[in-house]
């Protein structure tokens, strides 16, 4: 009755996708007064840090969507760690985020041995935490209210 594939098919992970959002759309008051709005789509939000030579020295891609942005990586050279760059990147985004796009909160990922004490003093608050993932390590999903 039915044949299961598994191959990589973008074609169809977009139809799926779009299917999916007019179910969630449908039953979401929220998501339907948004609908043909801009905060209805997911926006692309880039900062970027340049060395004086145009080298990367850091930055932030992530997207708003809703009310809300989503940091999905933020990375800082090492000489340039201890700087205070990863505060001015975080901060430029959810300034970006708040002032231009009306987002009122964000949220983001990050395992133990990268930076949740950065982002805790940042104003973040952990609301997941999923041991062994990967093994042997916690990932820690947290948010701020923005504003």
């Amino acid at each position: 009755m039915f044949r299961i594939e598994t191959e990589v098919d973008k074609t169809r992970r977009d139809l799926l996708r779009s299917r999916l959002l007019a179910t969630n759309t449908a039953a979401s008051p929220v998501l339907r007064a948004l609908r043909g709005t801009p905060a209805e789509r997911e926006l692309p939000l880039h900062i970027w840090a340049l060395t004086d030579s145009g080298d990367l020295a850091g930055g932030l891609v992530g997207h708003t969507w809703t009310t809300w942005l989503h940091v999905t990586y933020l990375w800082v050279d090492t000489p340039h760690r201890g700087t205070g760059l990863g505060t001015r990147l975080l901060a430029e985004a959810e300034h970006l985020a708040s002032e231009e796009r009306g987002c009122t909160h964000c949220r983001l990922e990050t395992w133990d041995f990268q930076a949740p004490d950065f982002y805790k003093r940042q104003g973040y608050e952990v609301v997941c935490v999923i041991e062994d993932y990967p093994p042997g390590h916690t990932e820690y999903t947290l948010t701020k209210r923005l504003g």
